[in-house]
């Protein structure tokens, strides 16, 4: 479908909005961009949600489609939905022009929004840490989160996102900052507080996670899981396969991912004897992608199966 036919649909309240039709908002730019600008200004709210979540799911099943455009647009926008399903759709963007957006998104007036543009700072963070970059702009990223993390006048649920987006920072404030997030009393920034040690890859961390694997308080124990999951560390393996059998299904999940994760003899271990005893297809599916995990990351570009294939047929040939 043309952009023009597109545009005409899209505006008219008794038209469905049909995902494969949204395709043609992929790379927009130019005179394109600026004639859905004008369309989508004289769109209802209503329209603007759902055009904006169907965009969300269609790039998260193809990655060639790009919708940055529509997004950056919603960020703009009057309703406190489009804009926080916008920062959620930008989060494979990596320029750093949207730095100065989430920055001022920080202060929106709607929480929803503010803890969405932490967790967006938050990629770019993590992204600056994987580079080892510690420049003015990784500075900029840190202390304006951090800003929000300190701040006793703003909802724990923004301060616990900023104390999560703060996680993969390396610096030796930023384990002062989760440790006051632990001990604070309250509910919302101690899981936050569990999900930056994961996020820091910090080995230290994990008796505090081991512990709270035990919390009788379900998102807890799946935030520890995660947690050790993401740190990779061996100790965790017989607190995560005791995991898998929780009452809440998805802490069972994030402790079997978590050993995916983790991999080694032990872990690999513990999924199999899993899987030999569950009937569950839920529990079943996710052993094997966590088994599938485990064997990546210890051989990614398959070079054990390929020497084994070239011993094999090395035989034959002797024959």
């Amino acid at each position: 479908m043309s952009l023009d036919t597109l545009l005409i649909e899209l505006n008219d309240p008794a038209a469905p909005v049909r995902a494969s039709d949204l395709t043609s908002l992929s790379a927009l730019a130019g005179e394109g961009r600026e004639r859905f600008l004008a369309a989508w200004r004289m769109m209802s709210v209503q329209r603007r949600r759902d055009i904006i979540d169907r965009l969300a799911d269609l790039a998260e099943d193809n990655v060639e489609l790009d919708f940055n455009a529509v997004f950056l647009i919603g960020l703009l926008d009057d309703d406190v939905q489009v804009r926080a399903e916008s920062v959620k759709g930008l989060w494979e963007y990596e320029g750093n022009d949207l730095i100065g957006i989430l920055t001022r998104l920080l202060r929106d007036p709607e929480a929803l929004v503010r803890a969405e543009a932490a967790l967006g700072l938050g990629r770019f963070l993590l992204r600056f840490e994987l580079e080892a970059r510690d420049d003015a702009l990784a500075a900029q990223v840190g202390e304006a989160l951090r800003d929000v993390a300190a701040d006793e006048r703003e909802l724990p649920e923004v301060r616990g996102r900023a104390v999560e987006a703060l996680g993969a920072r390396g610096e030796p404030w930023v384990r002062d900052l989760i440790e006051d997030a632990y001990a604070s009393g309250d509910r919302r920034l101690s899981i936050s507080a569990v999900h930056a040690m994961g996020r820091s890859a910090d080995p230290d961390w994990l008796p505090t996670i081991i512990e709270e694997m035990h919390s009788e308080d379900g998102e807890m124990r799946f935030e520890a899981a995660m947690a050790a999951g993401a740190i990779g560390d061996e100790d965790a393996v017989v607190e995560l396969a005791a995991l898998t059998s929780d009452e809440d299904p998805e802490v069972q999940e994030a402790a079997i991912g978590a050993l995916g994760q983790v991999g080694g003899p032990a872990a690999r271990a513990a999924l199999l004897a899993l899987a030999a005893d569950s009937r569950d297809g839920r529990v079943l599916g996710a052993v094997d992608e966590a088994l599938s995990e485990a064997a990546f990351a210890e051989d990614p570009l398959g070079l054990h199966l390929s020497m084994e294939g070239d011993a094999g047929g090395g035989d034959e040939d002797d024959e």
